[in-house]
């Protein structure tokens, strides 16, 4: 069995373990997605979809990452998990641009997008949801889906957007009502997000940033606040959109069970440094990480 690259608060950095002169490499077949085989050293990290080296952040004198390094293979879904003020959510919004990073790059498809706003990194292709739901109030479910798809096709204006004068096209509408299958909110379509239960909501912030047809999807504890039920459709939906798109998935999820079903890979940090990544399995079978971080024992 690989094991996962483990590095103790205390070390100066990861301890990793190879195997006849290779990199690490993390193998896992999942049913959520397709499956993902990774090797360290098989390639530049041109290849890779998302990478950020040597992140750092600190608010005032608290160190929130600390020389931070995260990459994410195309189609790949990983997870990012740790205890509250780990630096999960920061990470987040260092990688989508809402606060800088103090040190580091950050690249989208071999591209720098460190200094890029939000809005442009959005463009490129990176999709997200929030830790608190972030919807707009007084517009319907299917009014959410329809704005985001008009969105992203803006900057494309053509004669027939000016002969229907601003009204939504056949194309779009299809598109929405796609959507809302997938997610099946038909029945809620014309609610109002207002009255909405919090599983619905978050299946409508989910959708809104699908209907951009990310490369990359980050979410941000997606599963807070849900029922049994509807963690696991929320799981299924992710594993259909990576098996019809390839969208490549980052969760942090506090979830363990809904982690395990959705990801190929996992991330655990702690007080801003990344002390274990490897397959899932072989990183919560770890007796260090179970015991310090997962408050179970070996």
């Amino acid at each position: 069995m690989t094991e996962p690259v483990v590095a103790t608060p205390a070390g100066s950095g990861p301890i990793v373990t190879r195997s006849a002169g290779s990199g690490p490499t993390v193998t896992r077949s999942a049913g959520s997605g397709p499956t993902v085989t990774r090797s360290a050293g098989s390639g530049p990290e041109a290849e890779e979809l998302l990478v950020a080296r040597g992140i750092s952040k600190a608010f005032g004198g608290v160190v929130a990452l600390s020389e931070l390094d995260f990459e994410v293979a195309p189609g790949e879904a990983v997870g990012i998990v740790g205890p509250n003020g780990a630096g999960k959510t920061t990470l987040f919004n260092c990688l989508l641009g809402v606060v800088p990073p103090d040190t580091g790059t950050v690249t989208f498809e071999g591209r720098r997008i460190d200094r890029l706003p939000v809005w442009r990194r959005s463009r490129l292709g990176i999709g997200r949801t929030f830790q608190r739901v972030e919807l707009f109030h007084g517009m319907t479910v299917a009014d959410h889906l329809l704005v985001a798809v008009q969105a992203r096709s803006s900057g494309r204006l053509h004669l027939s957007d000016l002969l229907r004068r601003g009204g939504p096209g056949e194309e779009e509408l299809a598109a929405v009502a796609s959507m809302l299958a997938l997610l099946g909110l038909e029945d809620v379509a014309d609610r109002l997000v207002d009255g909405l239960s919090l599983g619905h909501a978050r299946l409508v912030e989910l959708g809104r940033a699908l209907m951009g047809s990310p490369r990359l999807l980050m979410l941000d504890e997606p599963s807070s606040g849900l029922d049994v039920h509807e963690t696991e459709r929320l799981a299924g939906i992710l594993a259909d959109v990576r098996r019809r798109q390839g969208t490549a998935v980052v969760l942090v999820e506090h979830d363990l069970e809904l982690v395990e079903e959705v990801v190929d890979r996992l991330c655990v940090l702690d007080f801003g440094r990344m002390i274990a990544v490897g397959s899932v399995d072989d990183v919560l079978a770890n007796t260090e990480v179970r015991r310090a971080y997962l408050g179970t024992g070996a």
